[in-house]
């Protein structure tokens, strides 16, 4: 290298002030510098969250026996799709008192936190012990001994099903670490540290839906952000084959109706314009009847009898083959 450069003061000023740059700014260093949050969980996001939507949909499905021993009737549970927000953000939008559960998610780093609405609570209540479930215009400050009960069970219910459907990508077992009435004492993570929040939303009857929600702070999913996405990929190859399954499973469910003819006596309009109550029709039962659906035969049996009912026994198959 040389020690002198290669452009002159005059040249590069020149240059500055053709991209827009002022030369004094250059001189007396007054650039500000914008700050930035090194190691911010915000400024990227989570490529994985396709997959934990994946996972809350299989979590919705066993979410429903869950519950209905509960409710006495089978409810219907939605979940929304992941959203991310800062801790503080969601925080703010809980109303004082509700129930909060928090949850060890070890190996994972972090936490789980279980947010379930009182209302729900009394509603479940209601209709266990042969009420309606319909909501109660009830303003409360604690749960009572049978709420308390209830949400006890009802919790570990949900809990369990958080760890059967993780296993398909971290084994892990939730174990419970507090239990609050009081949003400012569930501390799941920093205000500003940002959370992933499963929502979903469980309606029955003709009350409005509640809203169950699972918050992961979004550290832990970092830690295993591989095994989300490797989850993703397994679950769109094996997409096919799960469609395929279903659509035969739903076919194979599906009633049809199957017939059989005895006999096929012939008569004349004259003898038909006759028939009168008493009058007896000769017919000649042949050695096999066929099975038909849609007028199609499908086997071909003999007439019997099978614990007092009359019964066709299945002797030959056709061919299934579909008609070109």
């Amino acid at each position: 290298m040389t020690d002198h450069p290669t452009l002159s003061e005059e040249e590069v000023e020149a240059l500055e002030g053709g991209l827009g740059i002022a030369s004094h700014a250059r001189r007396r260093g007054s650039f500000e510098p914008r700050p930035f949050p090194l190691g911010g969980e915000m400024a990227r996001p989570l490529q994985a969250l396709p997959a934990l939507d994946r996972m809350n949909e299989r979590m919705a499905r066993l979410l429903r026996d869950v519950i209905e021993p509960f409710a006495r009737a089978k409810p219907r549970v939605d979940a929304d799709p992941v959203a991310v927000r800062p801790f503080e953000s969601w925080q703010a939008e809980q109303p004082e008192f509700t129930s909060l559960s928090l949850y060890r998610m070890k190996p994972l780093k972090g936490g789980m936190l279980l947010a379930i609405p009182p209302e729900f609570v009394r509603r479940l209540v209601d209709a266990y012990y042969g009420g309606s479930g319909l909501p109660v215009a009830r303003a409360a400050r604690e749960f009572t001994a049978a709420e308390e009960r209830l949400l006890t069970r009802l919790a570990e219910g949900l809990v369990g099903t958080v760890g059967q459907v993780w296993a398909e990508v971290a084994p892990c077992q939730p174990q419970l670490r507090a239990r609050e009435t009081n949003i400012a004492f569930a501390s799941l993570a920093r205000g500003e540290e940002p959370v992933a929040i499963s929502r979903f939303a469980v309606a029955w009857g003709q009350a409005e839906p509640a809203t169950i929600e699972i918050l992961y702070p979004l550290a832990a999913l970092r830690s295993v952000e591989s095994a989300l996405a490797a989850k993703l990929h397994e679950d769109a190859g094996a997409r096919g084959d799960e469609w395929k399954r279903r659509l035969d499973g739903a076919v194979r469910d599906v009633r049809i109706r199957a017939r059989t003819v005895l006999a096929r006596p012939e008569l004349s309009v004259s003898e038909l314009m006759r028939l009168a109550p008493g009058d007896v029709i000769p017919v000649s039962l042949p050695a096999m009847v066929p099975l038909l659906v849609e007028g199609r035969p499908v086997a071909f049996g003999t007439i019997g009898e099978h614990d007092g009912r009359a019964a066709l026994r299945i002797e030959k198959i056709e061919n299934r083959s579909l008609p070109q």
